[in-house]
């Protein structure tokens, strides 16, 4: 029994590690900040919402994300309203949300001129 549970603690760690260390994508996305908030009853995880519009006068689409980073969720509410350039990485197969609601995590925030 304590080598099955032995085991299992093994895989399970080194599932978490491969899940948390390489990424499925990454890549940047630019628009303007619907929505941004903190989320969670146990977890906070900050989320938010990126409007991508191809051509003014047309619908945007909305893009969901994740930042984990409390300097990056500061640095994007400071630039609410501007023009942004979030850079990400996605990550796949998170046994759980406490981490976040989407599986787009954002790294870095860009103004762009």
């Amino acid at each position: 029994m304590k080598l099955f549970v032995t085991l299992l603690f093994f895989i399970g760690a080194a599932y978490l590690t491969v899940v948390f260390n390489w990424t499925y994508s990454d890549g940047n996305r630019a628009g303007y900040i619907q929505k941004f908030s903190t989320k969670g009853w146990l977890c906070k995880s900050h989320e938010g919402e990126l409007a991508m519009t191809a051509v003014p006068g047309t619908a945007p689409v909305l893009w969901q994300f994740t930042i984990s980073d409390d300097k990056v969720a500061a640095q994007l509410s400071e630039v609410m309203g501007k023009r942004v350039i979030l850079h990400y990485k996605e990550y796949r197969h998170i046994p759980t949300t406490c981490f976040g609601d989407t599986t787009y995590f954002v790294d870095k925030v860009d103004v762009q001129d």
